[in-house]
C-alpha cells in the first residue's frame, strides 16, 4: 500500500483518541477508559499481534514512562542523553501535533512515509488472521516496535498512551519504569481517585524494572512499592532538583542522584516544570546505565527543543504554544508566564478543550482573568467541547471573551488585535496547539 491507502486502513480501526471532525464527519468515540473502571480492557490483542510479527519488542531494552504530566518531555530528554552516550535509540510518544510520523523517532529521525506505509502493509494481512482486531493505538504501537527492531535500536524510550496497566505499550518488560506524577486526568473524580490512578500507572512496573517516581507520592508510594521490582528511587529521597536558576532562553539546572551531583546543566526550555522533568530523565538514564553520566554528555541538551511545550513560536508579538490540558499543567503554565516573561504589553489567551475537561476549572487554573482578552476556539477533533459552550462559561466569569471556533482563525484574530510588545498564549489542548503551530511559526502571518 502507498501511504494514503495505508492510513485509510489504519483509520478504519477503533480510535479512542478521536478523529478529525471535518475530515471524517464522525461522532465522538466511546468514552476514554478511566482509572478504576478498566474491567473491559485487556492486552490480549496486543500480545497476539506481537507474537504474530515475531515479538519485535523483545529485541531492545526500554525505558517506559507514564504519568499525568511531563511524559513527553521526559521521553525527549532521556532520548537526547542516551543518544549522546552513543546508543541507538527509538522514541515513541503520543499524541502528535502536526503529522502522525512525529510519534516514531529513531536516532533523532522521524519515520518516513514509505517506512510507515511498508510496516502498515506488513500488518494488514496479519491483523486479518488474529482473533481480536487491534485498535488504532495498538497498531501504531506495533509500528513503533517493528520499526525500532528493524533499525537495530538498542533502547526504546516509550511513552504510555493512557493510564498504564492495560496500555498497548505495556507488553514491554521495561528496564526502567518511570511514573512522572499523579493527576486527575482519566478519572471519575470520586473519592479515592488518586489511589485508582496510581494503581493503573503502577501496572507498568515489572519484576526486573528499576522504578523512578518523579514526584513525591506520599501515601500513594506503597502502591508502587507493592509491585514486584528490582529497585526504586523516589524524589526527593534518592534524587532531586538541587538548583534551578533562570538563564537567557531557559534554565541552569543542578541534579542530585544516588550517583552524585551534576554540574549546572543548561536546559534551553521555558516552563517551570521542565527542570523537574530533567531531574526525572537524568534519574531514569542513570538507573538504566547503573552509573553516573559524564558532565560532557549534558552539553547535547543545549540544542533540545520540545514542540508545543511552552514553545516560543514567534516574536513581535510573542506567540507561545503550550499544551497544558489539565488544571495542574494550566497552573504551572500561568506561573511560568508570571515568572519567566516580563509583561510589556497586553496578554491574549487563545484556548480550546476536549471533552472530559471542566472549562471553568481550566480557565481559573490558567488565570484567564489576568489576560486582557480571551479568544475561545474549538479543536477540529471529534471530542472537542463546542466553542460556544466554553464562551458562555467564560462570559459568566466576566472575562473579556470572543468566540472564534476555528483555531487558526482564532490565532489570526489574536494577531490582529495585538502589537509587537504583546503576548499570545495558545493553550488548553495539544490538539489546539497542533492545529495552529504551522501558522504560528510562519513568517508571513
Amino acid at each position: 500500500m502507498k501511504i494514503a491507502e495505508a492510513l485509510r486502513w489504519l483509520d478504519s480501526h477503533q480510535n479512542l483518541e478521536g478523529q478529525r471532525a471535518k475530515r471524517h464527519g464522525s461522532p465522538a468515540p466511546s468514552s476514554l477508559p478511566v482509572a478504576g473502571q478498566t474491567e473491559t480492557l485487556s492486552l490480549a490483542a496486543m500480545e497476539e499481534l506481537m507474537v504474530a510479527v515475531g515479538d519485535p519488542h523483545l529485541s531492545f531494552r526500554s525505558i517506559h514512562i507514564t504519568g499525568t504530566n511531563g511524559k513527553g518531555s521526559v521521553a525527549r530528554m532521556s532520548d537526547a542523553i542516551l543518544r549522546d552516550l552513543g546508543l541507538s535509540v527509538g522514541r515513541y510518544t503520543s499524541p502528535h501535533l502536526e503529522r502522525l510520523n512525529e510519534r516514531f523517532v529513531w536516532d533523532d529521525r522521524e519515520i518516513s512515509d514509505d517506512e510507515l506505509a511498508e510496516i502498515l502493509t506488513l500488518l494488514a494481512p496479519i491483523v486479518a488472521t488474529i482473533k481480536k482486531t487491534p485498535s488504532y493505538f495498538e497498531l501504531l504501537t506495533a509500528v513503533a516496535f517493528v520499526w525500532f527492531a528493524n533499525m537495530g535500536a538498542e533502547v526504546a524510550v516509550v511513552e504510555v498512551g493512557l493510564l498504564g496497566r492495560f496500555d498497548a505499550t505495556n507488553v514491554l518488560d521495561a528496564d526502567v519504569a518511570v511514573i512522572t506524577n499523579i493527576g486527575k486526568d482519566h478519572t471519575d473524580g470520586a473519592a479515592g481517585w488518586q489511589r485508582k490512578v496510581a494503581s493503573e500507572k503502577a501496572g507498568i512496573i515489572k519484576p526486573g524494572s528499576h522504578v523512578i517516581l518523579g514526584a513525591p507520592m506520599g501515601e500513594l508510594k506503597p502502591i508502587f512499592e507493592a509491585e514486584p521490582h528490582r529497585e526504586l528511587w523516589s524524589t526527593p529521597e534518592e534524587f532531586g532538583l538541587e538548583d534551578d536558576d533562570l538563564a537567557v532562553g531557559g534554565h541552569l539546572v543542578t541534579v542530585r542522584t544516588p550517583h552524585g551531583q551534576t554540574e549546572p546543566i543548561f536546559l534551553p526550555l521555558y516552563g517551570a516544570y521542565q527542570p523537574h522533568n530533567l531531574v526525572t530523565a537524568v534519574a531514569a538514564v542513570e538507573a538504566f546505565l547503573g552509573r553516573s553520566i559524564d558532565s560532557e554528555v549534558f552539553e547535547s541538551l543545549s540544542e533540545l527543543a520540545i514542540p508545543g511545550r511552552f514553545e516560543v513560536a514567534r516574536r513581535d508579538p510573542t506567540v507561545i504554544l503550550e499544551g497544558a490540558h489539565n488544571p495542574d499543567s494550566a497552573r504551572v503554565a500561568k506561573y511560568t508566564l508570571d515568572s519567566e516573561f516580563a509583561r510589556l504589553g497586553s496578554w491574549v489567551l487563545v484556548i480550546g478543550f476536549l471533552n472530559g475537561k471542566d472549562p471553568r476549572e481550566m480557565l481559573e487554573a490558567i488565570g484567564a482573568a489576568d489576560f486582557d482578552a480571551v479568544i475561545v476556539c474549538q479543536p477540529n477533533w471529534s471530542r472537542a467541547i463546542p466553542a460556544t459552550e466554553v464562551g458562555e462559561i467564560a462570559a459568566k466569569m466576566q472575562l473579556s471573551v470572543e468566540v472564534v471556533p476555528d483555531p487558526n482563525e482564532a490565532l489570526g484574530r489574536a494577531m490582529a488585535v495585538t502589537s509587537d510588545e504583546d503576548l499570545i498564549l495558545v493553550a488548553g489542548s495539544l490538539y489546539v496547539v497542533g492545529e495552529v503551530r504551522s501558522r504560528a511559526r510562519a513568517t508571513d502571518v
